[in-house]
């Protein structure tokens, strides 16, 4: 059916406002998108100067229901073993620190002296490369970027990979990591001691290239026309423009420097053998540690204290010959042939032989005689020797490896006792003790050939890296310095004598305080200080005679239970001074918390303990 329409009504009228109206919505909705995105950049550009990081680092003031966690790693190749141990160190602040100091100052010297090879000769390509290698920190600046991956605080579920990490190390050793047989212990070994050789070549790196500069600046004094010939040593000095410069302190500066920030796991271990008999002491020899290990004693349950007792006690051994006494068996056989020879020349020799033999005694019994024949070896006595351990010099991070492996003639098991750990270990000796505060495990589940590990980690973050309740803070700086009611002093208690002569005194401290309480305010209006002892004295006179007409007994009362009631400033900082009791509970990408109870009860499990050595000024019941 057609319909005609009227031929006074057009029949696209309609069209243009119908087209018009719609782009106008759109702009009007255009605009207010634009305008609402505008607001949500100031506000979060707002949020982000005044608190970057409140949300992710105030723990306590982020009262979100979000579920909160930390990077955790795949594991797609039975990479529990590595997984585990790059957790643990990733709570290690130390460690941390060490690398961040060490990169920047290879950055800071120059790629050149870490490309600089020693001029010795006979070094092979091979070794070259080697060397090379390890003065260029290729694992420690893998190791650094791995860990600040580990370290992010991510707002959601975040996994990563650490095979970055482990093409570096394989680099380095130019092989592959075997996943048939998984042991955390192996890894960190290599970790630790690759660790260590590259910071003692960069440390060789730095030295040889400040000797160079000693030389030269040696040979440039020289040719200077000081031809004064003198056995002492070329002191090197700057020149400032004065007419002699001024001494120049790097070579001391550095190794000040590399002595404060050493390898943070290197620590020294000394051993001493006594002998039972003569009581001669040997030489103590040191050598060098980057993890200790313990033997596990086969018992339903010890403690970590008493597996330190088994590396530390003194332990007898028999049947040892000891130098001393050899030597002085030497004598009595050589005094004895004496007697029975019959030649000159074999006195001669003998006397000879005797004299060096007894000077030996007196000074060293442990030197080699050349063009002495001793007697047979067989002949020399045994003796029983006290041999004893102990440490020198102290890691800042200690890492303990919990030895459970049992060996018999045809197999190996898994021990599995029960080893009791502190969270706060001592070590040394009493009067120069140090204490060690817990900060990761590496646990191990199964039986000696299979199983899988697991770490933990303590949540804690460290100064340089958070600022926790920013808002906070910043509120109750404001309202403590608005209201001085909201912070009492402790020193301006009135005394507790009943005499209002006596509470009258407590004016003079209020010229720079003021009294908890509103009306303990208004009672002390401000005084001008004074400049002058007599100025001084009139004021307090002044000020003691209008503190009694106005203090009466009631409203002293009323400041003093209100001093009493309301807590001070330091007992509440000091309340909230609470010890950090949440850990992260990681086994791959699975991450959890849980808290300090928890961590010390893996005592059948616990494979790997990593303590920091706690810092002078740390509070004695931090991590109690």
């Amino acid at each position: 059916m057609h319909i005609s329409l009227p031929a006074s009504t057009p029949t696209r009228t309609a069209e243009p406002p119908f087209l018009y109206t719609t782009s106008l919505d759109a702009r009007k909705a255009d605009n207010g998108r634009r305008l609402c995105g505008r607001a949500s950049l100031a506000a979060v550009a707002l949020f982000y100067v005044f608190g970057p990081n409140y949300t992710i680092d105030g723990d306590e003031s982020n009262d979100s229901n979000r579920k909160k966690s930390i990077v955790g790693l795949s594991n797609l190749a039975n990479d529990c073993f590595i997984n585990s141990v790059l957790q643990a160190l990733a709570g290690l602040g130390d460690l941390r620190v060490y690398l961040i100091h060490e990169l920047h100052r290879r950055e800071l010297d120059g790629p050149e002296i870490y490309h600089t090879l020693p001029s010795e000769d006979g070094l092979s390509p091979a070794r070259s490369d080697k060397l090379r290698e390890l003065q260029q920190g290729i694992t420690t600046r893998a190791l650094k970027e791995m860990l600040d991956r580990l370290n992010e605080r991510p707002i959601y579920k975040k996994t990563i990979s650490a095979r970055d990490f482990i093409q570096a190390l394989e680099y380095a050793f130019r092989t592959r990591i075997s996943r048939n047989q998984q042991d955390a212990q192996e890894f960190l070994q290599i970790v630790l001691e690759r660790l260590c050789d590259e910071y003692h070549a960069g440390a060789r790196a730095r030295q040889r290239a400040l000797g160079a500069i000693d030389a030269a600046a040696s040979s440039s004094a020289g040719e200077e026309g000081s031809a004064q010939e003198s056995s002492s040593e070329v002191e090197v000095r700057i020149d400032d423009g004065s007419a002699n410069g001024l001494p120049a302190i790097i070579d001391t500066k550095l190794k000040e420097i590399d002595q404060e920030s050493g390898f943070p796991f290197e620590g020294k271990m000394e051993s001493q053998i006594e002998c039972q008999f003569c009581h001669y002491q040997y030489k103590p020899n040191q050598t060098a540690f980057v993890n200790l290990t313990l033997q596990v004693p086969q018992k339903s349950s010890t403690t970590l204290n008493s597996c330190f007792d088994g590396l530390l006690k003194t332990e007898y051994i028999e049947d040892f010959r000891c130098d001393r006494c050899r030597l002085q068996h030497a004598v009595e056989a050589k005094i004895t042939e004496l007697a029975r020879a019959r030649t000159q020349g074999d006195r001669d020799r003998l006397d000879q032989e005797i004299s060096r033999l007894r000077e030996a005694l007196e000074t060293d019994p442990e030197a080699e005689l050349e063009g002495i024949v001793f007697p047979p070896s067989e002949t020399a006595p045994k003796r029983r020797i006290a041999r004893h351990m102990r440490i020198t010099a102290f890691p800042k991070v200690i890492a303990i490896h919990l030895s459970r492996s049992i060996f018999d003639q045809s197999s190996s098991s898994k021990n599995a006792a029960k080893v009791a750990f502190p969270e706060r270990l001592p070590l040394g000796s009493i009067l120069s003790q140090k204490w060690y505060k817990l900060l990761a495990i590496v646990c191990h589940k199964g039986s000696h050939h299979s199983g899988h590990y697991e770490s933990f980690r303590r949540n804690h973050i460290y100064p340089p890296f958070s600022t926790p309740e920013v808002f906070s803070s910043y509120a109750q700086s404001r309202t403590a310095s608005q209201s001085p009611s909201a912070a009492p002093s402790p020193r301006i208690v009135p005394r507790s004598s009943p005499d209002v002569e006596g509470d009258a005194t407590i004016s003079r401290a209020e010229s720079s305080t003021s009294l908890s309480g509103a009306s303990a305010t208004q009672l002390t209006p401000p005084q001008p200080r004074p400049t002058t002892s007599g100025s001084r004295r009139s004021f307090q006179s002044t000020n003691s005679r209008s503190s009694k007409q106005t203090l009466s007994p009631s409203l002293i009362a009323t400041a003093r239970r209100r001093t009493r009631d309301t807590p001070t400033v330091s007992s509440r900082l000091r309340r909230r001074r609470k010890p950090n009791d949440r850990w992260w509970r990681i086994s791959d990408e699975k991450i959890k918390e849980c808290k300090t109870s928890d961590v010390l009860g893996m005592q059948r499990e616990v494979y790997l303990l990593f303590y920091e050595l706690e810092k002078p000024d740390a509070s004695p019941t931090m991590g109690r």
